[in-house]
């Protein structure tokens, strides 16, 4: 009985320990944060929770949206055992340990048991191969969470078994909120003492979270522990937020769908001429941890893919820009990035020359191959003059203006057609100088 008394005690001393985020964690489905999409009245997900109808799942999106709560909240609502489980420590034998003990679960007491991995991406082919036949033959519900996107990360066989429902950052309306209801949980602490938040404070906290619950929550904790309690009451003020979140955090993987998303961003906001939205994307990449060459890489492709010849100077300028960075390094090499970034973004557009050598490539690969005219031959080895090579070629400089028709083995305006912006218009103009000087001296001459 002693023994008994102990271990409850034990357990009363952890919960009260444990982390705020852990202690008020949802006991219902409305108490979830955000997910409308998928967990609102009427939705897939929810009339399947509620009908204890849940098959296994895979749950995606970023840290702190909910995914962890919710598969806890599955197995409360479906009175099912939960076996957590971290794909960074557990290996297939505790898998399979755990999987056998959920089978004399299901045969003796009729319970199913829900099998929770987190970071379900970080487990190898082998571990999510041996995950197969239970999920498939129902000895488990699978419940696996993952900051991934899981077409990239889990394995077809699984994915082919399980429901993929994506979880979306929450908003600062939503974290908000949370952090009203963790003020008014009982399980908060501080039983006998009036906890009070400014709307500022917790507005603060909430913008500075960037859509993550635990770290709103751990911050609110943090609040709550460092400020001294008078007379009964303890406020949490603007300040005090502030000094809990000393500087924002951004959720970025720099291998994962974040890294992709922002340089995709970047880069079709150059190419949409926005140098306010360039610029906030590449502060974005370069604040959480990218390289400075990633970036500059990203401008000289954007200034000959985007910008091409309406502009020559863009692609000189990214190329400075990126050779500039290569020995001046950060945090200095902001700069350059920012004034090479904002040039290319404001610059006329052109792929013409992108579109060009596509074109050229697509011939080259699809139809005949077409030799070089012999006039255009090289004439430098050895036997090349006797054999007729280079006979007959005209070089333009000896001619009026530079140039002379004559021909180059395809004709002009095939692949490359320059538009009217920036100094193409020039390059326009110049060409279709050269087309009517051509179809002139193609012309018969009048007879007298």
């Amino acid at each position: 009985m002693s023994e008994d008394l102990f271990e409850h005690s034990a357990a009363d001393r952890l919960k009260r320990e444990a982390p705020l985020a852990r202690r008020v964690a949802p006991r219902s489905l409305d108490d979830l944060a955000g997910q409308e999409h998928i967990l609102g009245p009427g939705k897939p997900l929810r009339r399947a929770i509620e009908a204890d109808r849940v098959t296994s799942l895979i749950l995606y999106g970023p840290p702190g949206c909910g995914k962890t709560a919710l598969a806890r909240l599955i197995a409360m609502r479906t009175e099912s055992v939960f076996e957590p489980l971290n794909a960074v420590t557990a290996g297939v034998k505790e898998l399979r340990e755990l999987i056998a003990a959920a089978h004399q679960r299901r045969i003796h007491a009729q319970q199913k048991t829900i099998v929770f991995v987190d970071e379900i991406h970080r487990f190898n082919r082998a571990q999510q191969d041996a995950l197969l036949p239970d999920v498939e033959n129902g000895k488990i519900v699978l419940i696996g969470a993952t900051t991934e996107n899981p077409f990239f990360s889990v394995v077809s066989p699984l994915l082919s078994r399980s429901q993929i429902f994506e979880f979306r950052k929450l908003e600062d309306a939503d974290l908000v909120r949370l952090l009203e209801r963790a003020l008014a949980h009982p399980e908060r602490g501080f039983p006998e003492v009036t906890v009070e938040a400014a709307p500022e404070a917790l507005a603060h906290i909430a913008r500075y979270a960037e859509g993550d619950a635990r770290r709103a929550l751990n911050a609110l904790e943090v609040a709550l522990l460092t400020t001294p309690v008078e007379d009964g009451r303890l406020v949490i003020s603007e300040a005090v937020a502030g000094e809990c979140i000393a500087r924002k955090m951004l959720h970025y993987d720099g291998t994962g769908d974040e890294h992709y998303d922002a340089a995709s961003a970047f880069i079709k906001s150059l190419r949409g001429s926005n140098p306010d939205a360039a610029l906030y994307w590449m502060a974005r990449m370069l604040e959480a941890g990218e390289t400075p060459r990633f970036v500059a890489r990203r401008i000289c492709i954007a200034a000959a893919e985007d910008v091409g010849n309406a502009d020559p100077m863009a692609l000189v300028t990214a190329t400075a820009a990126w050779q500039a960075c290569e020995f001046i390094g950060m945090p200095e090499a902001r700069i350059i990035l920012a004034q090479a970034a904002t040039y290319v973004a404001c610059a006329p557009k052109s792929n013409a020359a992108y579109l060009g050598i596509d074109a050229a490539l697509a011939r080259v690969r699809e139809e005949r191959t077409t030799d070089a005219p012999n006039h255009l031959r090289d004439t430098h080895y050895r036997g090349a003059k006797r054999l007729g090579r280079g006979a007959g070629y005209q070089y333009p400089h000896d001619f009026p203006g530079g140039y002379t028709p004559q021909d180059y083995g395809v004709n002009r305006g095939v692949f490359y057609h320059p538009t009217d912006r920036g100094h193409e218009a020039l390059i326009r103009a110049y060409l279709e100088s050269l087309d009517e000087r051509d179809r002139a001296e193609q012309e018969p001459e009048p007879h007298e």
